[in-house]
């Protein structure tokens, strides 16, 4: 009868830690899903966060808008941001798609440029993500102030855990 006992708990046991293996076994799996939507979510919040965003300053409120006058003032002040550290990135590009301009923006070469780098991207790899934006700025024409906005996107790369 112990015997009997002794074997029924041990066969339980074993379906019991079978059954825990499978669901642990995707823990990683959703883990690293879980830190690739984040990364997704906080391209957007880096998009329209007041560092970045337009607001209100080419006449009405526009969402996923960069504002390529602040960032170039504001790439000159990322250090204070720990390279990356404050938002838990360690790349940050932002890039013009159209019209297409592989010139790297410095003091001397903006406007006719395309492509800001805040943070350069790590060379040990990592994982990028990417969203659609406007780039807005201002130019003078004739006197007058005038906008021009471009299709572009910011993209940043995370390390992802293991």
């Amino acid at each position: 009868m112990i015997m009997m006992i002794l074997a029924v708990t041990l066969f339980f046991a074993l379906i019991g830690m079978f059954i825990l293996v499978i669901s642990l076994s995707n823990i990683k799996q959703k883990a690293a899903i879980l830190q690739q939507d984040n990364a997704k979510l906080l391209v957007s919040k880096i998009a329209d966060s007041p560092e970045f965003s337009c607001g209100n300053s080419f006449g009405t409120g526009m969402g996923s808008c960069i504002d390529l006058d602040k960032v170039i003032e504001f790439r000159n002040f990322i250090r204070n941001y720990g390279n990356g550290a404050f938002w838990g990135i360690q790349g940050l590009e932002i890039r013009q798609i159209y019209p297409k301009n592989d010139v790297e923006c410095t003091d001397s070469t903006f406007p006719n440029c395309g492509k800001i780098t805040l943070i350069p991207f790590p060379s040990t790899g990592g994982t990028g993500v990417s969203n659609f934006v406007s780039l807005c700025h201002f130019y003078s024409s004739d006197g007058q102030p005038r906008t021009r906005c471009s299709l572009g996107e910011i993209i940043i790369t995370y390390q992802e855990t293991s």
